[in-house]
């Protein structure tokens, strides 16, 4: 194996230039696999030479095969037995061969250099396709930009952009970098941030992402970060680090390779004498055993019986918006008996939304809220964006009223027609109008714990409208999922009891928290923590819940990709969406069964290898086949959490 799994090596960057190997040709790209069956060719050719009194030619060309699959491995066993002062499986494999060939058995050693070799190609091969989400996240950035200098534009690379320079984006590329639109106007695809599949309408002074898509519009975008610091690059970034990061797991392993590879030695020098004298084996039978030994107690198949299956789980969860800052979460999160979910922002979509729209009899719905909606358009007050975002979203085209003025705390007055327009809080159009409007609805929509907004037209209320934080639809089903996974969701929140028990209720949540302060949050995770250490998760937007998340066992943070969110938890949920964080417990656990089939397969196999070398009835390339074998079915079967189940 050329690249040990123990041995990840950690990537140095995070940008689509380093992904050398999609740009490299293809008799580099697999050079490994090439020199593997290379090998094997000339192992068939010397064989075939053999079988007819040919052997100086054939043993010849056994030893070309030798060099020519062995290098790298060998190569790699010398390196780290000198540089890191460290015996490891690709020495043990080198060194077996060359047992073979000194006790003549040259075509033994040819295959056991053969299938070492292809089994490391296809190892490889197995490492770069756990690390396929990461690269297609990587392509998904433009390498280039046009920049705009005065009347010219220039394609530049985008690690050349410096901040405060201008770049032009034509309908239908992807944002280069993070900025900000200093003139055009149109629709963009967030889904790779996001997870939502309608565009968003975008226009000067908004903000862009790099990787988005641009729509039908030319815009001219202001750079605001550089193209190493952008918030996509910091996702790829997150992804590479949890990759490369070893889990308790993985580190546990690494030790045990380390005193095994020795304890393995050891016990085949012992073995190169010790049957001759007590047992009576001839020399040659009690070498070959002790080679034979050498290869079949090799601990490749536990090495890699962690590794492929972290990795894949890790790259499961980032292609579904999850980016963890470790394996290790994904080993708390298998362990995971409770979660406590913040409410605005996490359980509820954390803004204002439009639920209901009363008008007084005679009125005409849509005018009412075209008026509404151009009036509240030059209002900055998040429950006035809601409401022009609302009246948009029903393809109802606004206009310029002739006059409006802010009233600080009341609300906002316009001129339409000659006729003055009051659209604001309860006082502002008269309380005993306002309640006294359509038989008192506004008090049932305040009983729902809704927002109400009051409109006026001259000195009569012509219609209301509410709003509330709407619950997310997936987090009812991520609570239930939470349940079925026997993980007890908590609500934690700072908002009123009698808000806290409707959101649980609504959710399905047993237990809750309210009128919570940060100090709060955290006492009521240690408490739910206990003497015994529960593991414990919270979830929260990554600013105001940051010792909550602190404290948890793991902090999870609901980001849509912000710079604080990735900053703050262990794991992000890049799209805000809480049934692809049960998706992921249920991944987690997943690889801990898997992880364990594949320590339990891999040390039976040994034991099993190990007796009939013993017994003398186990010869070298059925040794080679079962040991090797047993590594490529353990890599493969951690492979398969690539293809995670769930929604």
């Amino acid at each position: 194996m050329s690249v040990p799994l123990s041995q990840q090596k950690e990537t140095n960057a995070a940008s689509v230039s380093e992904v050398k190997w999609l740009s490299y040709p293809f008799f580099k790209r697999n050079g490994q696999l090439i020199a593997a069956l290379g090998s094997g060719l000339l192992l068939v050719l010397a064989w075939l030479l053999s079988r007819v009194d040919q052997e100086h030619v054939s043993v010849l060309l056994y030893l070309t095969a030798y060099l020519i699959g062995g290098y790298v491995q060998g190569k790699e066993g010398l390196m780290q037995l000198f540089k890191e002062r460290k015996v490891t499986v690709n020495l043990l494999m080198v060194l077996a061969a060359l047992g073979a060939a000194l006790i003549g058995h040259w075509a033994e050693g040819a295959i056991l250099i053969f299938i070492f070799a292809l089994s490391g190609a296809l190892e490889t091969y197995a490492v770069n396709k756990s690390h396929k989400e990461i690269t297609a996240l990587m392509t998904l950035q433009p390498e280039e930009a046009t920049l705009v200098e005065g009347d010219a534009l220039r394609k530049v690379h985008v690690e050349q952009l410096q901040i405060g320079q201008h770049i032009l984006v034509k309908p239908g590329e992807r944002i280069p970098v993070d900025g900000q639109i200093v003139k055009g106007q149109t629709t963009i695809d967030e889904s790779i941030l996001t997870g939502e599949s309608i565009p968003v309408e975008k226009g000067s002074g908004d903000e862009v992402f790099t990787g988005t898509m641009n729509g039908p519009g030319t815009l001219v975008v202001c750079v605001q970060k550089e193209a190493h610091d952008t918030v996509f690059q910091k996702i790829v970034k997150l992804v590479q680090d949890a990759q490369n990061k070893k889990s308790p797991g993985q580190q546990f392993i690494e030790r045990f390779e380390t005193i095994y590879v020795k304890v393995v030695l050891a016990v085949v020098l012992l073995m190169m004498f010790l049957p001759h004298y007590l047992f009576g084996w001839s020399w040659t039978e009690t070498i070959y055993r002790a080679i034979v030994l050498l290869v079949v107690a090799s601990p490749c198949a536990i090495v890699a019986s962690i590794s492929p299956a972290m990795l894949s789980a890790i790259s499961n969860s980032a292609r579904r918006g999850v980016l963890l800052k470790s394996g290790v979460h994904l080993e708390t999160l298998a362990n995971l008996q409770a979660i406590c979910l913040d409410k605005t922002g996490t359980i509820t979509q954390g803004e204002p939304v439009v639920t209901d729209v009363y008008v007084c009899d005679g009125m005409d719905i849509e005018q009412f809220l075209r008026t509404v909606g151009s009036v509240e358009q030059v209002s900055s007050h998040p429950l006035a964006d809601a409401i022009t975002r609302y009246v948009k979203d029903k393809g109802i085209s606004l206009f310029q009223p002739e006059y409006v003025e802010n009233v600080p705390g009341h609300g906002v007055k316009a001129q339409i027609e000659g006729h003055e327009w009051k659209i604001g809080k309860l006082d502002f159009v008269g309380k005993d109008k306002g309640y006294a409007f359509q038989n008192g609805i506004a008090h049932k929509l305040e009983q729902e714990r809704k927002t109400v907004v009051y409109v006026a037209c001259g000195e009569e209320v012509i219609g209301v409208i509410a709003l509330k934080d709407t619950v997310r639809e997936e987090a009812k089903r991520a609570v239930a999922r939470f349940k079925k996974l026997g993980i007890e969701p908590v609500l934690i929140t700072g908002d009123t009891y009698d808000t806290a028990q409707k959101i649980a209720q609504e959710v399905g949540i047993r237990h809750f928290y309210a009128q919570c302060l940060p100090e709060d949050k955290v006492r009521h995770i240690h408490r739910l923590r206990g003497p015994e250490g529960k593991q414990v998760a919270m979830v929260g937007d990554g600013i105001n819940d940051a010792p909550a998340l602190a404290a948890a066992s793991v902090g999870i943070t609901m980001g849509a990709g912000s710079d604080v969110a990735i900053e703050t938890g262990d794991i992000v949920l890049v799209k805000n969406n809480l049934l692809q964080l049960a998706h992921t417990v249920e991944l987690a656990r997943r690889m801990n069964r898997i992880i364990k089939q594949n320590i339990v397969f891999s040390v039976s196999v040994i034991i099993l290898l190990v007796l009939a070398n013993a017994f003398q009835v186990l010869t070298l390339p059925y040794g080679v086949i079962g040991h090797e074998g047993s590594t490529l079915l353990v890599i493969l079967n951690g492979l398969r959490l690539l293809k995670g189940t769930g929604s």
